[in-house]
């Protein structure tokens, strides 16, 4: 993977993914809702390693821009290999779950315009007959819990649409992956509590490099969390509603 685009290019997580294809030379497409952020994230790359960076401003959440930025990364960069899709909000359930428009909104920063720009991607490399596309879920998206129903509503109905989109582009040469990390310590968490199940930036940038170059369906990160919602999935609901979490 040579020349890679990047949503949500300026968060924790997508900046270290982004050092790990920088080291291979990759040439970087990189994208935030500010463009201050994300230049900054191209400038401390630029300092370790040597390769080409472009960067844009994109609000996810405007969605006739979509298609466009895509066809820009392709026409910068002459090429396009892999786009990882990595913006979102955690947002404070408490504060908002009385009000439906900040539900909506959420639900659409943190699903709508994950589809749209999976599904767009997805229209591109089916031309090509390859390509990876790579998106962010998470792993609150495998159950609902009454403290983050909310987002993790939004992110399990992109894992299930990822999911289908992975078996319509198996045939046709292209890797849909859905990455599914559990706790990790970056600025949207720093409000949380920590604990020993919180996971590096850096570390889950490196799983995430590596689960792309590797083509997986699925990616838990750090792997344990697969064994963990494993259980938390087969919990019955009658005993599941009762738990406080």
């Amino acid at each position: 993977m040579k020349k890679i685009l990047i949503f949500g290019a300026a968060s924790a997580i997508a900046h270290q993914t982004a050092i790990q294809f920088a080291k291979d030379a990759a040439w970087l497409y990189l994208v935030d809702i500010s463009k201050a952020r994300v230049d900054a994230v191209r400038d401390d790359i630029l300092t370790r390693f040597q390769t080409q960076i472009f960067t844009d401003e994109l609000n996810a959440n405007q969605f006739e821009l979509h298609n466009k930025l895509i066809s820009d990364a392709y026409e910068t960069m002459q090429g396009l290999d892999a786009i990882l899709i990595a913006h979102g909000t955690l947002p404070d359930q408490e504060k908002i779950r009385q009000n439906p428009q900040a539900i909506l909104k959420e639900f659409s920063t943190n699903c709508l315009s994950v589809i749209s720009l999976a599904t767009i991607a997805a229209n591109f490399f089916e031309k090509k007959k390859k390509g990876c596309i790579a998106v962010i879920s998470s792993v609150a998206g495998d159950r609902g819990r009454q403290s983050n129903y909310i987002y993790g509503s939004a992110k399990g109905a992109v894992s299930i649409f990822l999911q289908g989109l992975r078996n319509r582009l198996y045939k046709e040469g292209v890797n849909v992956i859905t990455i599914k990390p559990g706790l990790v310590d970056t600025p949207m968490t720093a409000h949380l509590p920590k604990s020993p199940l919180f996971a590096k930036p850096d570390d889950v940038g490196k799983a995430i490099y590596k689960a792309m170059l590797a083509g997986k369906d699925v990616a838990y990160i750090p792997s344990f969390w697969r064994v963990i919602m494993t259980v938390v999935k087969a919990i019955p609901e009658s005993i599941f509603k009762k738990l406080n979490f």
